[in-house]
């Protein structure tokens, strides 16, 4: 199992341990994986780095089956497309041929084509056609817009706008949707895994209903409980676009937003499939939208998330800005900030005060970099703790100021801790 702690890899994961399967699961952490699914076996791998069949070679020893759920929206500081979606699989094609793995199913997209115009059709469209030419027993299944009980990319972006506030914003209200409930693909994945019915089938799954993205919307907005918008809100496309290019830049500082130029322009030319292929093999179609929503009702978790993580971009830019803005002010206007320094004089205030402002835009420029986002929150703790005990022995009278410069440092590295706990991306 590529992708195994990832969205749809996990909960294939689970179906497939559940239903008597020995798994090894691939993933870059094996102990990241090891906390989310204990029972699989898990081997260590970036994937983008295994491009030749001899990498792939002693981690598929002893496999039957492959199924590949890895992959990435988009390029950016932590995700290759062309390393992951396309050199590493067609690798890992040619090592199962070598080594006797026959069968391999392979999780695509619906509408991947070479000649797409996004990177992530046409690296998925690449490898696909690369695992059709093979002698394996392939299986290509091309799941719609995925709805389960976590959320990530295109569902994880229509929960949080579904979670605005009074109005509506959408964008491209009117492109069509096709959703599939994660337990359908989980079931696609068994039955490719175990029946020789499927093998060389290319599989759209999809509901057999066609959606707007603004019905979408406003039906996960009931669905979460939330009140109904009292406008709704049509975003120009131009702005959409710059939203979007806002998210691909975050994406080169490790960010993985779910509104980049690929989803954008995967959304304008609709999520959607032919149900027919699933419905002749498998005697049923794909749960509907209906059916989905009421197989898991919305509970608080959901709606926490929803409304926190539409919080989060900007928790993570107002905390930046303040820590920036913090030391840049302070080597501004050094002089004066020298001068406050009680118990402090000369060089040493002078190196003080320069030290602190220093850090305090590290941490605020750290707090950008998603590797360090983490460690940045928490140095703000840290940081903001030895503020409050140093400057309560030199200048205790500070705790009673009338403009409170110690007491609205408190709200701040409580708001650090809150990002710092909402960071979690699974």
């Amino acid at each position: 199992m590529l992708g195994g702690y990832g969205f749809i890899g996990h909960e294939v994961c689970r179906r497939l341990i559940t239903r008597g399967h020995a798994v090894i699961a691939i993933g870059r952490s094996t102990r990241y994986g090891r906390r989310f699914a204990p029972e699989a076996e898990w081997r260590g791998a970036d994937i983008a780095t295994l491009t030749t069949p001899e990498h792939w070679a002693p981690l598929i020893h002893g496999v039957q089956a492959v199924v590949n759920a890895s992959g990435a929206l988009q390029d950016g500081l932590r995700d290759n497309l062309a390393a992951v979606q396309d050199r590493a699989i067609r690798a890992l094609v040619a090592a199962c041929e070598a080594g006797g793995v026959r069968r391999f199913v392979q999780i695509s997209a619906p509408g991947a084509d070479t000649s797409s115009d996004t990177s992530f059709l046409q690296t998925k469209a690449a490898a696909d056609n690369a695992l059709k030419a093979s002698t394996l027993d392939w299986v290509v299944l091309r799941p719609g817009l995925v709805w389960g009980r976590t959320a990530f990319g295109g569902t994880a972006l229509v929960r949080m706008l579904s979670a605005f506030p009074v109005l509506q914003p959408i964008v491209l209200a009117e492109s069509r949707v096709q959703m599939v409930d994660i337990e359908d693909v989980c079931a696609a994945v068994e039955a490719s895994v175990e029946s020789a019915v499927f093998v060389r089938q290319d599989i759209d799954l999809v509901e057999p209903t066609t959606h707007s993205l603004a019905e979408l919307i406003a039906r996960v907005r009931v669905w979460h409980g939330f009140a109904p918008a009292r406008a709704e809100l049509r975003v120009p496309g131009v702005v959409g676009a710059l939203m979007a290019s806002a998210g691909d830049l975050a994406g080169w500082l490790g960010w993985r937003s779910p509104l980049r130029t690929t989803s954008l322009r995967s959304m304008a030319s609709g999520v959607t499939g032919d149900s027919t292929a699933w419905r002749a093999l498998s005697g049923a179609d794909a749960a509907s939208l209906d059916a989905m929503l009421l197989r898991r009702p919305a509970v608080r978790q959901d709606r926490v998330f929803a409304r926190t993580q539409l919080l989060l971009p900007l928790i993570v830019l107002c905390l930046a800005a303040y820590w920036i803005a913090s030391g840049v002010i302070g080597l501004w206007r050094l002089n004066d900030a020298v001068a406050a320094q009680a118990g402090a004089t000369g060089d040493w205030a002078h190196k003080l005060v320069i030290g602190g402002a220093v850090v305090d835009i590290a941490l605020g420029l750290g707090l950008l970099w998603r590797p360090w986002a983490r460690a940045a929150c928490l140095g703000m703790i840290a940081l903001t703790g030895a503020y409050l005990i140093f400057g309560t022995a030199f200048t205790p009278h500070l705790w009673v100021d009338p403009l409170g410069p110690f007491v609205k440092t408190l709200p701040a590295a409580i708001l650090a801790l809150v990002c710092a706990a909402l960071l979690e991306e699974r």
